[in-house]
């Protein structure tokens, strides 16, 4: 899969540029504010209709005009193929080869794209949430149907919130109706859990010779899904759920709030048995990131017979020279390419020696 051009018009810096992409390694080069982040924001949009950095549509358009505009003309599976994506004030608007669709979860999945940035530590580090936003997007672009049941799921857990906080406040509520709504929840909850669960099995089985060799053979790393709900092979999911939503139904109505579920669910990463984000140094963590990061390129490539996009936002200086070196031989000719970066001194590698360099600044960009 290739990006062979970029077009953008009133986006963040970017008023109109047009850009020819090189098939191999990007490097965007520039000084920190001049856009170079804005290219792979753009990219990134361009393949999951949303962005790493913000939820909010506006934040794109520049202040003086209407809307904003990301195309680009992909290869994929020998063929070309041009994707629009238009964003107003009142949302998003997306083509494939010049046809709209009529639902994003339509569009998403064309082009695929594994991001690495310095915040993806927090992957590892950081809350819960950061780890469901991760499992969504990326099973999300690999199975467009499961945004579509995400969506169905995020809908149907806002009416049984809403119902919980009605209930709260009366005596007599509509046990019937709360019934419905459990049903409603759990079929779709357990579609979410068992797709995320097979998903971390799978990068699992990628990124754990990944980071053994990162690691120079010393550490094992072990991803573990933990769902609200037990997923024994043995069992009836949907049944374990129901049944045990009926043991909290009185909690979740003196709280007002659902208390499990998919949105409570958590996957835990492990280096030699230890918890890494509470037990592992920062080398420990960045490892393990790397090593997610480049188990999504093989597991993409699985899922998809392509190969994803790489973006690498500022993150090679971040890394010492064993770890670049591990990244840029993996992903050498069999994966496009996009890196930004202040400076390619302290990038010692003949890759990146071979690459098409841009320089950034102010939103333009011309090739060194």
């Amino acid at each position: 899969m290739l990006l062979k051009q970029l077009t953008l018009k009133n986006f963040r810096n970017y008023d109109e540029l047009t850009i020819d992409l090189d098939p191999s390694i990007n490097v965007f080069l520039g000084e920190n504010a001049q856009g170079k982040t804005n290219l792979l924001e753009a990219i990134l949009m361009l393949s999951l209709a949303k962005s790493h950095r913000t939820t909010n549509d506006k934040d794109f358009i520049q202040w003086d005009k209407a809307e904003a505009k990301i195309s680009g003309r992909i290869e994929k599976h020998g063929q070309t193929l041009p994707l629009e994506l238009t964003l107003t004030q009142q949302g998003k608007k997306a083509k494939v080869n010049h046809i709209e669709q009529k639902k994003l979860s339509q569009y998403v999945g064309n082009l695929n794209v594994v991001m690495f940035a310095p915040e993806d530590l927090t992957l590892v580090k950081g809350a819960p949430g950061v780890r469901r936003r991760f499992m969504n997007m990326e099973i999300g672009q690999m199975q467009p149907v499961y945004l579509h049941d995400l969506s169905v799921f995020q809908r149907i857990l806002h009416q049984r919130n809403q119902f919980l906080k009605q209930a709260k406040l009366k005596k007599n509520f509509d046990e019937v109706m709360l019934g419905i709504l459990d049903e409603q929840f759990a079929e779709v909850a357990i579609k979410l859990t068992e797709r995320r669960s097979a998903f971390i099995q799978k990068l699992q089985a990628y990124a754990a010779p990944i980071h053994h060799d990162i690691s120079r053979g010393l550490e094992t790393l072990q991803i573990e899904y933990k769902p609200s709900v037990s997923l024994d092979q043995d069992g009836d999911h949907l049944q374990n759920l129901l049944e045990k939503m009926k043991t909290i139904r009185q909690r979740e109505i003196d709280r007002g709030v659902t208390l499990i579920g998919p949105h409570r669910d958590d996957s835990l990463f492990y280096v030699n048995g230890q918890n890494v984000q509470v037990f592992g140094s920062q080398g420990q963590q960045r490892t393990t990131a790397l090593s997610v990061k480049l188990a999504e390129i093989d597991l993409i490539h699985e899922e998809t017979k392509e190969y994803p996009l790489l973006l690498l936002d500022d993150v090679l200086s971040e890394l010492d020279d064993y770890r670049q070196s591990h990244l840029l031989e993996t992903i050498s000719g069999k994966v496009q390419t996009f890196v930004t970066t202040t400076s390619v001194s302290g990038i010692k590698h003949a890759k990146l020696e071979q690459a098409t360099t841009f320089e950034v600044e102010k939103g333009h960009i011309k090739k060194s």
